[in-house]
């Protein structure tokens, strides 16, 4: 994560997203810490919203087992609302189905169900989408948790955070200033990065650059 945020500021951005829960997880507040930009992570904007939406003070958070064990979201949850109940699940399958593209499969309803039964159990009436690529499978979850649950997308309230964030340290483009545009870049087989963010984007993406990061992970 040091490595990539040094790659990020070397080309002159302006902020940082921590677009994955587990890197929150594990590495915000050290790169919070380096960063010469503001550095966002995924986890106290959903866990914000979560503890907002819940009107029965009863959430539950699914993820990778990585964000799961770390015990984040519990501690950002119980951090803005100590007397929720909060109940957690890893869903270490879900990853490799989305990557997959296996929104509908049949297989991918089973593991679901199998997952979300103890959030059932507990009869949480929100739930925090806590991975990147769950919110692929919002329908899915909608469907077996039924419409009186609250699905929150954290990359949603992330991004409404990025731009609040942008405006009041005065980081906003105006209107007619700058030409928005895309660059991709992966540390790791392009191929496949392109495959599986047209999964994400319902299109491939344009190009996708092969960055080779430095040992020297030092931010200047």
């Amino acid at each position: 994560a040091r490595e990539i945020l040094a790659w990020l500021v070397g080309q002159g951005v302006k902020a940082v997203v921590v677009a994955c829960n587990t890197a929150t997880a594990h590495a915000l507040e050290e790169l919070r810490h380096i960063s010469p930009v503001p550095v966002l992570g995924v986890i106290e904007p959903g866990a914000r919203a979560a503890a907002r939406e819940s009107s029965a003070g009863r959430v539950g958070v699914i993820g990778t087992a990585g964000t799961i064990t770390s015990g984040a979201y519990r501690k950002a949850l119980l951090s803005v609302r100590s007397t929720l109940q909060v109940t957690e699940q890893a869903c270490p399958l879900l990853v490799p189905f989305v990557e997959e593209g296996w929104l509908t499969h049949p297989a991918t309803r089973l593991v679901v169900e199998e997952y979300l039964a103890p959030l059932q159990a507990a009869k949480v009436d929100t739930l925090v989408l806590g991975c990147t690529h769950y919110p692929l499978l919002k329908p899915l979850f909608a469907d077996v948790m039924g419409s009186q649950v609250r699905l929150i997308d954290s990359a949603e309230e992330t991004a409404r955070e990025l731009a609040v964030t942008l405006e009041r340290t005065e980081l906003s483009a105006r209107p007619g200033t700058a030409s928005p545009r895309q660059r991709w870049a992966a540390t790791d087989d392009v191929a496949r990065f392109a495959r599986v963010g047209a999964v994400f984007m319902g299109e491939a993406p344009s190009a996708v650059e092969l960055v080779t990061l430095e040992a020297d992970h030092a931010v200047s």
